[in-house]
């Protein structure tokens, strides 16, 4: 072969190496896991229902253990448009049992007009729970007691004597006796002898 072609032929592959290896994108094994042969578990959710929810306009609302305020203690709160679903409602319908996680049971109840239903269904009617009785009985002790509450004796009243009546004093009119002399008529006898006294005086001075 003539010096000349062979270089031709060097040179041609060379240039299609070069531009073999630029266009060359190294591509990537796809690896196929093997696919499990047993039954998958089915992830179950919270229950599905009649859902109610807490009104925008309250900020949050507390969750009691049984239908009652002063009966069963509080045991968690709904915050404001906070959702939850429903399983029954009181005998009285102002009491709604609802699902809440955490406690036991995860069933709590919600005052119900403190809450809207959002899904509408059909609530079962729940009897109310027995009163939950206290776990102990308070008791005082007698001697702690008598301490610091003071014995009162009792006392007699004294007796109650009535005070004697009241004599109210009369006066009765008298008459005056007939053979006594006016006052005023001697006032008035006095009275003339001395007008006449006096006249005679004059009298006799002239």
């Amino acid at each position: 072969m003539p010096l000349s072609k062979l270089k031709f032929v060097v040179i041609l592959l060379s240039l299609l190496l070069i531009c073999g290896l630029v266009t060359y994108t190294p591509r990537h094994a796809i690896v196929r896991a093997q696919q499990p042969t047993g039954s998958i578990p089915t992830v179950t959710g919270t229950p599905s229902g009649v859902i109610v929810a807490v009104y925008l306009d309250l900020a949050q609302i507390k969750v009691y253990s049984g239908p009652s305020t002063y009966l069963y203690p509080a045991i968690g709160l709904l915050l404001a448009g906070q959702e939850a679903p429903a399983f029954a409602i009181s005998e009285d319908g102002n009491w709604i049992q609802i699902y809440y996680a955490g406690v036991p049971d995860s069933v709590a109840w919600v005052y119900a007009p403190y809450v809207r239903i959002v899904k509408i269904g059909d609530l079962p009617v729940l009897k109310s729970p027995s009163t939950p009785t206290p776990a102990s009985t308070p008791t005082i002790n007698p001697t702690l007691q008598a301490a610091f509450i003071p014995q009162v004796t009792s006392t007699r009243l004294p007796t109650f004597t009535p005070p004697p009546p009241l004599v109210v004093s009369s006066f009765e009119e008298t008459s005056p006796e007939n053979t006594q002399v006016p006052m005023g008529l001697l006032i008035l006898g006095f009275g003339f002898l001395g007008a006449l006294g006096v006249l005679i005086s004059f009298l006799r001075g002239r």
